[in-house]
């Protein structure tokens, strides 16, 4: 029986899709990006961490592992006990990560369950990954969330760690295809917030509407700052400022000029 390795699912979600989701996490990611706000999602083995516990003002240091195997029938065990909320808020399901299609077997296993209990299910990908593997998850997905986190190359691949001439190849695929695309633009303080940034990603995107025409800009925020020390990783953005949010409204108010559809936050 096929397992995958997930490091959390969480209940309630309302960013990562349309109405009260169960949002399911995998773990393993091909990108190393500076600023990831799950450090714990990135390798593909279960990890353990130490974190403080305060119990009767004594303070206790508790491991804590990250990172669990499962089988399909596990997850949507947890998927349907919340099936009420998703019925009446027009909810359902994201696969998120690390990159779901990092565990690509899995994840196609994962969403055929899924679409046999007739749920809205979404992919939150950043698209590096072969063709192959995300065209297979057409048939399945109702929504994908896609990431573009740096135009210029050389400065993924310093930031990332990683190419982006697939994952733009990719978005141009399936942007054609008809389904529905929601691209995400993670606005980092210093690193993608550049007006050539933005202006490439204008360039980048026009081509691809009306295919893809709705954008979300998420800000970066510095609450991961305890996973790093939790999980013993080095943290590349420790003393960077979150995203200002007068800066996205900017951008908001421009991207909705030019006719997108546009939201602060996932």
């Amino acid at each position: 029986m096929v397992e995958g390795l997930v490091f959390d699912i969480r209940k309630f979600t309302v960013h990562d899709g349309p109405g009260i989701r169960c949002t399911i996490f995998l773990k393993g990611c091909p990108l190393s990006c500076r600023w990831c706000h799950n450090p714990e999602s990135q390798a593909e083995i279960p990890e353990t961490s130490t974190k403080t516990v305060t119990l009767d003002g004594a303070i206790y240091m508790e491991q804590e592992v990250s990172g669990k195997w499962m089988t399909v029938e596990e997850i949507l065990e947890e998927v349907e006990k919340d099936r009420v909320f998703y019925d009446e808020s027009g909810g359902g399901v994201t696969v998120s990560g690390g990159e779901p299609l990092f565990q690509a077997e899995f994840l196609l296993n994962l969403l055929k369950g899924l679409k046999t209990r007739d749920l809205h299910v979404a992919l939150d990908t950043c698209g590096y990954a072969g063709w192959q593997d995300l065209a297979l998850t057409m048939d399945y997905i109702d929504l994908y969330l896609y990431d573009l986190k740096l135009m210029d190359d050389i400065l993924h691949l310093e930031y990332t760690g990683v190419s982006n001439k697939p994952i733009h190849e990719n978005l141009q695929r399936l942007a054609r295809s008809g389904k529905k695309v929601v691209v995400r633009v993670p606005v980092i303080p210093g690193i993608s917030d550049s007006e050539s940034n933005f202006r490439s990603l204008l360039a980048f995107l026009e081509p691809l509407r009306p295919g893809v025409n709705e954008i979300n800009l998420l800000p970066y925020h510095s609450a991961a700052e305890n996973k790093y020390k939790r999980f013993g990783k080095v943290n590349s953005m420790k003393g960077i400022s979150s995203t200002p949010r007068e800066e996205l409204i900017v951008r908001k108010k421009e991207l909705e000029g030019l006719g997108y559809v546009v939201k602060i936050g996932g």
